[in-house]
């Protein structure tokens, strides 16, 4: 549980005293103490300025030390230099916490971070948690508290209700509170949190996990600073009822570094957040407005097991917009069962067996409409009903939205799509809690963001005696660059079968292992040794295994002679269903992940994968090997022969333990290609990758 008190004088201090208050009503500096009174806020205000003995009718005092009663909260904003001597008025005066509005800090560079760290080590030593720097404040309706200079609070007066949101960026903040206004969505709180040097989006959403006045937490995010914090507290919100709803910036891949092995090169950091939000029960939106649109239809659910949605409209053409965006998406659109249509009949209502049902000419009438989805709301044919109102939505609202306000709907959701501007029926589904939404593409979003939603993952234990022997194989690897023989080793000792191999350093060397083999350059500078020349297959006599090796070393000497070479791999060849690619990372943002994605010289092209924050059970492991579109050809597609997917999903969940290995000191791993072999056969790892971290315990 957060803790208590501080969320007490944070949102609902009982003195605040600003520093750098202004008299000047144009300045920004004005701002927080005419908001204070204006939007309702009872406490003690303390306007602190040296210059002013009085400020907008209140007593003003020259520093903190004069103020003779007790400070819960201080608002900071002075200029960048003179912070420092504000927190350490906050710390002499035992100020439990400071929202610092200054900026001049990390934002611009690095001398700003240092003296960013700096503040916080002073703030820290004196007891004092601070909100920003850079920051535009907060508000909070119950109890009223507008300590904030965001201008949108001038004009508007904010609607008290369930909806809380934390931004990153305090000018998106007045942008979505004035969206949201407009819509009609009330507020419990709203946080900017500025940078983040202290208290940030994962401890503010602690906080709001335990508010009474919250019950869906809305977050603008830029980056993702405090991982395990907001992982911890989106996992009390899911608890508590409260759907965790994040629109986050990232989805471009401009800009984005890429690690050295496929699995950095295959997944940038908007997948990495899409793992991170997904294993902790939040939902990712696409669209602004299903930041304000999506809560309805998520109030009081769970995430669903299946996705199945029917739908039913008035107006062909508008509903056949949002039925076409849900087919790209992968939205599982259902035709009435036998069942509705002949219960239905009985009626004298007549509807088709289309995936949409049309109701446009059976013309405007509320008894049918409301039949047709009272009918599908009772059904378990179906778990989420769309349902898309025409003109009538505007001129007679008594026939579409009355029904869809008075409908049983059983504890399934109900989402709907106004086609005509229609603000008044808005108005009156949303405040009998209905979802409605106003684009097609919201609506699109909004079932896509819901079939996506899921319960937070379950942690599995370790894999205790295979962690001890890979960390003790590892041990005697430390500070080497390892190929990809003493890579298999390792995946062998996690449970993760190899090919037989053998190291030959010579041509004239025999070997022991089988004919057929493929041959293969060892070098830790060479990563992708098919562009080397460095591979050769079906090698099927010792002649031709020595000329190959021959040819080898002297090709790949030639074309890379700056490489070193430890030899030559020699492998039995492996045949087998499909070829994938199995790879694990730390992220320096969302921390350990696990990825299946389309293997072998392919894998980047494709970028056809699956990726979950590690580790992952072995029910995880099997539904990413059921998202990988290309391993359809192994799942039994069209009486195909079934590969060993179940061997698959247990290399998976084997990949992720990596997580689990004391220190995390293996930053990267991969696998690529893993051979499926056919069902009940088993997978061979044939070539592999692992890279240590910085950390020395292994």
């Amino acid at each position: 549980m957060a803790d208590p008190k501080l969320a007490q004088v944070l949102f609902a201090p009982k003195s605040i005293a600003l520093i750098g208050a202004s008299g000047d009503t144009k300045k920004n500096t004005a701002r927080p103490q005419i908001f204070l009174r204006r939007h309702g806020y009872t406490g003690r205000i303390i306007p602190v300025n040296p210059g002013r003995d009085e400020i907008l009718g209140e007593k003003a005092y020259p520093d903190l030390q004069s103020v003779p009663d007790a400070v819960d909260h201080a608002f900071v904003m002075v200029p960048t230099d003179a912070v420092a001597a504000a927190i350490e008025q906050c710390a002499a005066r035992k100020v439990p916490v400071a929202t610092i509005y200054s900026d001049g800090f990390a934002e611009t560079g690095e001398a700003g971070r240092r003296k960013q760290e700096d503040l916080l080590k002073f703030a820290r030593a004196g007891g004092v948690r601070l909100l920003g720097p850079n920051c535009i404040g907060l508000y909070s309706s119950k109890p009223p508290c507008a300590l904030s200079v965001i201008a949108v609070l001038e004009q508007l007066e904010v609607k008290p209700g369930p909806l809380a949101i934390v931004s990153q960026s305090g000018s998106m903040m007045g942008a979505l509170l004035s969206r949201g206004h407009a819509r009609g969505a009330g507020f419990s709180k709203l946080v900017s949190v500025g940078n983040e040097c202290d208290l940030g989006v994962g401890e503010i959403t602690d906080f709001l996990a335990d508010d009474p006045h919250t019950g869906a937490i809305l977050l603008f995010l830029e980056t993702i600073r405090d991982a395990d914090r907001l992982a911890h507290a989106a996992r009390r919100a899911y608890a508590a009822g409260k759907p965790v709803i994040v629109y986050k910036l990232g989805r471009s891949r401009v800009g984005q570094a890429l690690a050295r092995s496929h699995t950095g090169a295959m997944t940038g950091a908007d997948e990495m957040a899409d793992a991170f939000f997904r294993a902790h029960g939040m939902v990712r939106v696409d669209t602004l407005e299903n930041l304000f649109e999506l809560p309805a239809l998520l109030a009081g659910q769970k995430p669903a097991r299946r996705h199945r949605v029917a739908a039913m409209t008035t107006t062909g053409g508008g509903a056949a917009i949002v039925v076409d965006r849900l087919g790209t998406l992968d939205l599982d659109v259902v035709p009435p069962s036998d069942e509705i249509i002949a219960n239905l009949a009985r009626k004298n209502i007549m509807i088709s067996r289309f995936e949409l049902i049309d109701l446009t000419l059976a013309g405007a009438k509320k008894e049918i409409y409301g039949a047709v989805l009272n009918a599908l709301l009772a059904s378990d044919h179906c778990d989420l009903v769309l349902a898309v109102a025409g003109g009538s939505a505007q001129t007679q609202p008594q026939v579409a939205i009355e029904p869809l306000i008075e409908a049983d709907r059983r504890g399934k959701p109900l989402a709907v799509f106004l086609a005509p501007h229609a603000e008044a029926s808005l108005k009156l589904l949303a405040d009998a809690g209905v979802a409605s939404f106003r684009t097609p593409e919201a609506c699109a979003d909004a079932l896509r963001a819901w079939r996506d939603w899921s319960a937070p993952a379950t942690v599995p234990p370790p894999d205790a005696p295979r962690l001890k022997a890979v960390a003790q194989l590892l041990k005697t690897m430390r500070g080497k660059q390892i190929n990809e023989y003493g890579a298999c080793r390792v995946f062998d000792a996690l449970g993760i079968a190899h090919a037989q191999s053998e190291v030959i350093i010579a041509p004239e060397q025999r070997t022991d292992i089988g004919f057929p083999v493929a041959v293969k350059i060892l070098s830790p500078d060479i990563l992708h040794k098919t562009d080397a020349g460095g591979v050769a297959l079906d090698i099927a006599t010792p002649e031709a295994l020595e000329a190959a090796v021959s040819n080898m070393l002297s090709r790949v000497r030639a074309s890379r002679p700056d490489a070193r070479i430890e030899g030559v791999l020699v492998q039995k060849m492996q045949r087998g269903l499909a070829e994938v690619i199995v790879g694990y990372k730390v992220d320096p943002q969302v921390g350990p992940v696990v990825m299946l994605g389309a293997g072998g010289t392919l894998a980047e092209i494709y970028r056809d994968f699956a990726l979950r924050l590690a580790p992952v059970d072995i029910e995880t492991a099997r539904a990413m090997v059921a998202e990988v579109r290309g391993l359809v050809v192994i799942r039994g597609y069209r009486g195909l022969p079934r590969g060993d997917c179940e061997a698959l999903a247990q290399a998976v969940a084997a990949m992720s333990q990596f997580a689990l290995l004391e220190g995390r000191s293996v930053s990267e791993t991969e696998i690529n290609p893993l051979i499926v072999r056919p069902e009940r056969q088993g997978v061979v790892a044939v070539d592999g990758l692992i890279v240590f971290g910085d950390d020395k315990s292994t």
